[in-house]
């Protein structure tokens, strides 16, 4: 068993020192930290001393096949982005010892903006240090207390804290229902501004959101759109522009587009796109990227050729979405609920916290890593293993990691058992999001 601490929990004198933890929310967490560590189930912050290989990677001296990387191409390793780590910084350096808006701008993110918004399909777009900043940016600056966000219930925890720093009231709708966002937006006030907040691939159930009738109900009511893409560039739509070339609908479509460069694309940081006067805008008022430095050679250098070598290798799209069938096909074959995914974003729903952290030990055992997911990602009740497929693992790796979920079966939780705590209502995401 992993400890990520020098000390173990072995005493109460360890769990909460000078009362700083004596909130309900945090006792609750670290209740559940101290059992996984006690029961030898603790699975978080396992450190990899190296990468074996495609998905492969070494821990305590053992080889590792990754169910749970966001590395969903399969591009981490890949020779000419490595190459392009390199060029950066003999050219640039290793960092930027500056902020975007006075000295840290240089070449590599003019040249990486410029293909975001190229590959996109948009006039512009501006980087950020992480997909979590390219979230709170544009809420943060251009919308205020007076204004309204309506927010699918399922959207991920970076843009709920974004809500909460706008000062703006948040009303959700239940996910993917057409129906009850419309229903929001019927009983707004004439002339308030309101942004409807969705995701591309949403992040712990991998179904879509359903674009279309998004757009169409922002301009029948005349709001405006933000789609996070984090789980959905490079491997949404025929060549991987994202969940508007899987609909095909016009880019512009969107007001405001958001996204990571640390899943798909293996590097740091994340994204904003849109129109080129509402990026300028963002790029003078978004305090987040004004106040931030910019980001690394390295990360600008590898995110512009991942970029560039998904458009000059689409067979890795193809083959992520075998993969991704074939996976989802062989766990459902075996009895486990994958939820209602439809992407490369695989739940594996076990329901209770301890199922769900002995699952993903016993993975471990037989050598594969899969990662547990509990409240506050998702709703209580609904504990998880999130598995990712990529386009770069064998046929022999993903019949190996069905073969130990085969021998897992007696884990299978009941029906009662998954849906237990599955209402959005005390100690769901949901009501954390709406108290706070």
């Amino acid at each position: 068993m992993y400890t990520p601490l020098l000390y173990p929990f072995s005493n109460h004198r360890h769990f909460d020192r000078g009362g700083l933890l004596d909130i309900p929310s945090a006792k609750r967490r670290m209740n559940e930290i101290k059992f996984a560590l006690e029961q030898e189930i603790y699975g978080y912050q396992i450190p990899a001393q190296s990468r074996l290989g495609s998905g492969q990677i070494g821990i305590n001296d053992r080889k590792f096949l990754s169910l749970s990387s966001y590395d969903y191409l399969g591009l981490l390793g890949h020779p000419n982005i490595e190459a392009a780590a390199y060029e950066a910084i003999r050219t640039f350096g290793t960092g930027t010892s500056g902020a975007r808006l006075l000295t840290g701008t240089n070449d590599l993110h003019l040249r990486l903006e410029r293909c975001i918004a190229r590959f996109i399909g948009v006039e512009a777009s501006m980087t950020v240090t992480s997909g979590y900043v390219a979230n709170m940016t544009p809420l943060t600056a251009l919308f205020g207390p007076k204004d309204l966000i309506i927010s699918d219930e399922f959207n991920h925890r970076s843009l709920v804290e974004a809500f909460k720093l706008t000062g703006m009231e948040v009303q959700f709708f239940a996910h993917n229902d057409m129906e009850a966002l419309e229903t929001i937006l019927k009983s707004q006030p004439a002339g308030r501004r309101k942004i409807i907040v969705s995701e591309g691939i949403f992040s712990m159930e991998g179904d879509r959101c359903p674009l279309p009738e998004l757009v169409r109900l922002k301009q029948e009511y005349g709001a405006f759109l933000m789609i996070d893409e984090a789980h959905s560039l490079g491997v949404n739509g025929p060549t991987g522009r994202g969940i508007h070339e899987h609909f095909g609908i016009p880019a512009s479509a969107v007001d405001l587009w958001t996204g990571s460069l640390s899943k798909t694309i293996p590097s740091n940081g994340g994204y904003i796109a849109g129109d080129a006067s509402l990026i300028l805008y963002l790029q003078h008022a978004g305090l987040p990227f004004i106040f931030s430095s910019a980001l690394s050679p390295i990360a600008s250098g590898v995110a512009l050729k991942a970029i560039e070598t998904i458009e000059s290798e689409p067979e890795r799209i193809v083959r992520l979405r075998n993969n991704s069938n074939f996976l989802i096909e062989g766990l459902q074959q075996l009895g486990y609920d994958t939820g209602i995914t439809e992407s490369a974003v695989i739940p594996v729903i076990m329901g209770g916290v301890a199922a769900t952290h002995t699952m993903s030990q016993e993975l471990y055992k037989r050598g594969f890593q899969a990662t547990a997911v509990t409240f506050p990602a998702v709703p209580v009740g609904k504990s998880r293993l999130r598995l990712c497929a990529r386009a770069d693992m064998e046929q022999a790796e993903i019949e190996g990691t069905l073969a130990a979920f085969a021998a897992l079966t007696h884990w299978i939780p009941s029906k009662s058992e998954t849906s237990a705590g599955f209402n959005f209502r005390e100690g769901s995401l949901h009501s954390v999001a709406r108290r706070a």
